[in-house]
């Protein structure tokens, strides 16, 4: 229980910073290159998280590999986060040229905007079953659902942050702010809703 609270702790810290970060208005508040470590912070804690939800997935099976699902949707997960480590570090750096803010910065965000999305539809898929058509609308699939949703977001945002180089701007720095803090908002519920509740610490403690 102990290790399910942390990553969930972890998560949410994550994706609070990825929610404050794109507002304009926290940008002009503290600076860029302060909101810069801000999203930089929160990909550590992601990262963090990723790597306790895999070493937990990884003791329950025994194993690395397999066919496990799970265990892979926590592994694409950690790799996801790594790239977005480097994406938003290059983030910090100033005085980069368009093809280095796109190779830097863009690259690695949407490789790890997909490994996201990949890990949220394996982790949907296991949840919802066969058919994708769940038994019952239960907080674990109102978990993986919301976070797929996050994961989507994120993919769209990644996307609309490709750096034009005719013109050096942004493709479309509303959507590619708005879809990451909405996708943020995302996380921040699932990783609400994953935390251990008291029920469930009773129910193992009498197993």
């Amino acid at each position: 229980m102990g290790w399910d609270r942390a990553i969930a702790v972890g998560f949410a810290v994550g994706s609070a910073c990825f929610l404050i970060g794109p507002f304009p208005g926290f940008v002009q508040l503290v600076g860029a290159a302060a909101d810069g470590v801000v999203f930089f912070v929160g990909s550590i804690f992601f990262t963090l998280a990723a790597a306790m939800e895999l070493r937990e997935g990884t003791v329950r099976r025994g194993h690395r590999w397999g066919r496990d699902p799970s265990w892979w949707s926590a592994a694409v997960q950690f790799i996801g986060t790594l790239l977005f480590n480097l994406s938003t570090f290059s983030a910090m750096q100033e005085s980069l040229s368009t093809q280095q803010e796109n190779r830097l910065i863009w690259t690695p965000d949407v490789f790890g905007s997909a490994c996201f999305l990949v890990s949220g539809w394996l982790a949907y898929r296991v949840t919802a079953g066969p058919g994708l058509r769940p038994k019952r609308l239960d907080r674990e699939w109102t978990t993986v659902a919301v976070n797929l949703l996050g994961c989507v977001l994120f993919g769209i945002s990644a996307i609309a942050s490709f750096v034009v180089p005719s013109t050096g701007s942004i493709l479309d720095l509303a959507a590619a702010n708005w879809c990451t803090a909405l996708g943020a908002l995302c996380f921040l519920i699932g990783a609400v809703l994953s935390l251990p509740r008291s029920s469930d610490a009773r129910q193992v403690a009498t197993t």
